[in-house]
C-alpha cells in the first residue's frame, strides 16, 4: 500500500502534521506505538507561553496560540485551552535578557506587561519577594490539556478520511539510496512520497535504522501534582518562576502541576527502560522550593508524581524539515520543554513545506542541515515541559 505521506508518533507534533497534511489533500498514513499522547506529550504541562529570546519561536506560539484557541471551529473539538494568562518570574542576573525579549515581543505584536520586582499582586497573589527583579505577564498565555488537545488533532485528522493505526510501532525506516521510501511495520511494509519522523525520544533509533544521523538527548524530567489546602489564596496563571527554577500550572480547585525548571541537572536514559516513577529527593526538593515563594502552599498534600522524557537537541530548538542529501524523509523532533506550545504551528508549516515545498526563511532554519552548517541557535530562556 502506498501514500502520499507517512506520519510516525501520535503525540502533538505528529497529530498536527498528520492533520494539515490530510487537510491539503495528501493520503496520509500516522502511526502510533501506543496511544494517542502515550508518550511525552501526554505527560506535559502543556504550558502555553511566548516568552522565548528569538523571534521565531515568538511567532510559532503565538500561531498556536490562535490555533488553540479556535480549535473547537477547527477540529470539531476543544483543545482544552485555559487562557487565564502567563507569569515569567526572573532574577536579577535574567534582568536585561529579558527586557530585551520583552521589548522584542512586543515589536512582533505579543501583548505583554513589565513589571520591576514582584508585581502583579492579581496573578501572583501572597508571593515571597525576596530574589525577584522582574516579571512578565501575558493575558494570552495559560495551558492547555496535553491530551485533549493530541485527540482533537487526531481525530480530526481522521474526519477528513486519515488513516490512523494505533499500537502499531514503526520497526524501521526503509531507504532506497539516497531516499527514504516508507516504513517496516510487524504487517509488512508500506510507502509513501514523504515519511515524517515525529517520534518523539524513539526518534533517533528510528532515523538510525535508515544510516541517518539525529543528534537527540533521551532526558528524563520528573513532575509533582499537589493540592493546596481549601480556602487559601493561589495563583491562577501558568508561572515559570525562573527565580526558583520552578514551573506551575494550575489545574483548578487547588491543584498544581509543578516542576523544576532550567538550570537544572539532566540525565541522559534509554527511552524504552527508563524510571518512570519519582525521586523522593526531587519531591522534596520542590516541595521546598515552593513554600518558600508561596507560603501560602505550606501544607500542600502530594497527589501524584512521575516521569517522562525530554527530547532534546544540541541547541534545545527542534530539527523540523527537509535535510540535504536524503530525499522523501523529514524530521520533526527535539521539542524538548518547547514542544507542546509551538507543535500545532509546526506541524501546519511543515505539512505545506512538504506538499508546495514553499518555506518561510526562518522556518528552514530549524532543518537538521543547520548542524552542517555549524548554524545552532542560541538556547532561549527556560527549560519547562511544554
Amino acid at each position: 500500500m502506498s501514500y502520499d505521506a507517512i506520519v510516525i508518533g501520535a503525540g502533538i507534533s505528529g497529530g498536527a502534521t498528520a492533520y494539515y497534511l490530510r487537510k491539503a489533500g495528501a493520503k496520509t498514513l500516522l502511526l502510533e506505538r501506543g496511544e494517542p499522547a502515550s508518550g511525552g506529550t501526554g505527560k506535559s504541562a502543556a504550558i502555553i507561553r511566548q516568552s522565548y529570546s528569538t523571534p521565531l519561536l515568538v511567532r510559532l506560539a503565538r500561531a498556536s496560540i490562535t490555533i488553540l484557541e479556535n480549535a473547537r471551529a477547527e477540529l470539531g473539538k476543544d483543545a482544552g485551552f485555559v487562557q487565564d494568562g502567563y507569569c515569567f518570574v526572573v532574577s536579577a542576573d535574567m534582568l536585561e535578557g529579558a527586557k530585551k525579549n520583552v521589548a522584542m515581543q512586543k515589536s512582533l505584536g505579543i501583548a505583554n506587561e513589565w513589571s520591576d520586582g514582584p508585581g502583579f499582586p492579581q496573578h501572583l497573589p501572597e508571593i515571597n519577594p525576596h530574589g525577584i527583579a522582574g516579571i512578565v505577564y501575558e493575558p494570552h498565555g495559560g495551558y492547555a490539556d496535553p491530551v485533549q488537545a493530541t485527540e482533537a488533532f487526531v481525530s480530526a485528522f481522521e474526519q477528513l478520511g486519515g488513516e490512523f493505526r494505533g499500537r502499531n510501532p514503526a520497526r524501521r525506516l526503509l531507504r532506497q539510496g539516497d531516499r527514504i521510501t516508507g516504513v517496516e511495520l510487524d504487517s509488512g511494509n508500506v510507502n509513501a512520497a514523504h515519511v515524517v519522523n515525529a517520534a518523539g525520544p524513539w526518534a533517533k533509533p528510528l532515523a538510525a535504522s535508515a544510516g541517518l544521523d539525529l543528534p537527540l538527548r533521551s532526558v528524563r524530567e520528573q513532575d509533582t501534582v499537589w493540592q493546596v489546602p481549601a480556602g487559601r489564596v493561589v495563583p491562577r496563571t501558568s508561572i515559570s518562576l525562573a527565580v526558583d527554577a520552578c514551573y506551575y500550572r494550575p489545574l483548578g480547585q487547588g491543584r498544581f502541576i509543578i516542576g523544576r525548571g532550567f538550570p537544572k541537572e539532566y540525565f541522559d536514559v534509554d527511552p524504552y527502560n527508563y524510571k518512570t516513577t519519582p525521586d523522593d529527593d526531587f519531591i522534596r526538593d520542590v516541595q521546598a522550593r515552593v513554600e518558600r515563594r508561596f507560603p501560602t502552599f505550606a501544607g500542600m498534600k502530594l497527589l501524584d508524581a512521575y516521569a517522562a522524557l525530554y527530547d532534546v537537541t544540541p541547541d534545545w530548538y527542534p530539527f523540523v524539515g527537509l535535510r540535504a542529501g536524503v530525499g522523501g524523509y523529514a524530521d520533526f523532533s527535539g521539542g524538548s520543554g518547547h514542544g507542546f506550545k509551538i507543535g500545532p504551528a509546526i506541524g501546519r508549516e511543515l505539512a505545506e513545506w512538504l506538499l508546495k515545498g514553499t518555506v518561510a526563511d526562518d522556518f528552514r532554519q530549524l532543518s537538521h542541515d543547520r548542524i552542517a552548517a555549524n548554524a545552532l541557535f542560541v538556547q532561549s530562556f527556560g527549560g519547562n515541559r511544554g
